[in-house]
């Protein structure tokens, strides 16, 4: 019992080219006719292509986020040190000034 042409339940119909049976020519057609040979090579590489680069966006998406968040550390690692050194810079500048004090104190004496 077929139904259609829809396909059995051995050989279902699909959409996909790459999963159709092979077309079977007719022995009674003459080998130069007028219908053309036709071949889905070009649009099923370019739908794989397609799907390749559909399959590769979460990783190029994951990617740029991890640039983007390594960015983000780095730039919080130079604020960091700059506050560090900034810190340093005022304990060294008291620790001067109480030298000065303490050299003038001396000499005063």
């Amino acid at each position: 019992m077929k139904l259609n042409g829809l396909g059995t339940i051995d050989r279902p119909h699909t959409h996909d080219p790459q999963k159709q049976d092979p077309m079977t020519f007719s022995t009674s057609e003459p080998s130069g006719s007028a219908t053309p040979v036709v071949t889905t090579i070009g649009a099923t590489a370019s739908h794989q292509n397609r799907t390749l680069e559909m399959q590769l966006i979460p990783e190029a998406m994951a990617r740029a986020h991890m640039h983007e968040r390594r960015r983000e550390a780095d730039m919080e690692r130079q604020a960091l040190r700059l506050l560090a050194a900034r810190r340093m810079q005022r304990r060294a500048e008291r620790v001067s000034l109480r030298a000065r004090r303490a050299l003038a104190m001396a000499v005063m004496q």
